[in-house]
């Protein structure tokens, strides 16, 4: 094909969307609509996903050893639990008899008034180990007790197997939410393309019989289509990022909770902006256009 006839093509598909302007901005709403919920959705999973992080990182492990060990032996314990692959990075952490007698003292003072004149530290030396799997943490537990100089270790199983439950009950709704707007939005877009190819079936067919080919015929629908594909990403891209940055200041400025767990963590929209942008717009361009093509198939048949 030549230049001059695909500029031509060009110009033909941009300046229909003008012309029929109905049915194009028809097709924009439900475009636009479809990838604001979708990328709603995905941006929410993404958040959900770093809080559950989050929550099984604070998850801890308690190993109690010897209360007699010298410090040497102290480091050697500390050194092999952090070289256990189920502890995360800097996930060892310890806390001295010491320390936990004069915790003790200071947080429960009446109890220190009857236990107060014991001439013995009867507090444990402890290692709080961060597990890096709480699906592994029974395994974790079984290969600290055999670490020479532990004498107790306590996990929280109860807690970590409702975490392990709410991370899959929520990635499969997740995931079955974010398919089924997918799908929705898949079957609404090809129905409103039919709808716009069939308004011009009249125009397709007098193209054909002065000998149009196919490619020809295709082409500015094809144009016409990726323009208001990427037109309504970025307006989509736009409203998905008032409307996140709006929930985001909701939730940092007035829950005293969200602000006391400290998820400083989620996703900034500024992080993924332009990621956001280029899946819009290209997602909105590729479904329009191959709505609009798939739609043209009997029309051709002239």
């Amino acid at each position: 094909m030549k230049w001059n006839n695909f500029t031509f093509l060009v110009r033909q598909g941009v300046t229909s969307v003008w012309y029929n302007r109905m049915m194009s901005f028809a097709s924009f709403c439900i475009l636009m609509v479809s990838l604001l919920l979708v990328g709603l959705a995905v941006l929410a999973a993404l958040n959900i996903n770093i809080i559950l992080s989050f929550i099984e990182n604070k998850n801890e492990v308690m190993v109690y050893t010897e209360g007699d060990l010298t410090p040497i032996e102290i480091a050697e314990i500390s050194e092999t639990l952090m070289k256990s692959a189920y502890v995360s990075a800097g996930g060892v952490r310890f806390y001295s008899k010491e320390d936990a007698w004069d915790d003790w003292q200071n947080n429960y003072p009446d109890y220190y008034t009857i236990y107060g004149n014991m001439d013995y530290n009867p507090m444990p030396n402890t290692h709080i180990v961060t597990v890096n799997d709480l699906t592994m943490i029974s395994s974790a537990v079984n290969e600290f007790r055999g670490v020479e100089g532990v004498i107790k270790v306590s996990a929280p199983y109860d807690f970590a197997e409702f975490l392990i439950g709410v991370r899959t009950t929520l990635t499969v709704i997740g995931s079955a939410v974010i398919l089924a707007l997918i799908i929705v939005s898949l079957v609404i877009i090809y129905n409103t393309s039919r709808a716009s190819v069939f308004s011009r079936r009249q125009e397709i067919n007098i193209m054909k019989y002065v000998g149009a080919t196919n490619a020809f015929v295709k082409i500015p629908f094809f144009i016409e289509g990726m323009f208001i594909g990427v037109i309504a990403g970025a307006v989509s891209w736009i409203l998905t990022k008032l409307a996140y940055e709006s929930v985001m200041t909701v939730f940092s400025g007035d829950m005293t909770l969200w602000q006391a767990l400290e998820f400083s963590n989620l996703i900034e929209f500024n992080e993924v902006i332009w990621y956001v942008l280029a899946a819009n717009c290209t997602a909105g361009a590729v479904l329009s256009a191959a709505g609009i093509i798939m739609s043209m198939g009997k029309h051709l048949r002239v």
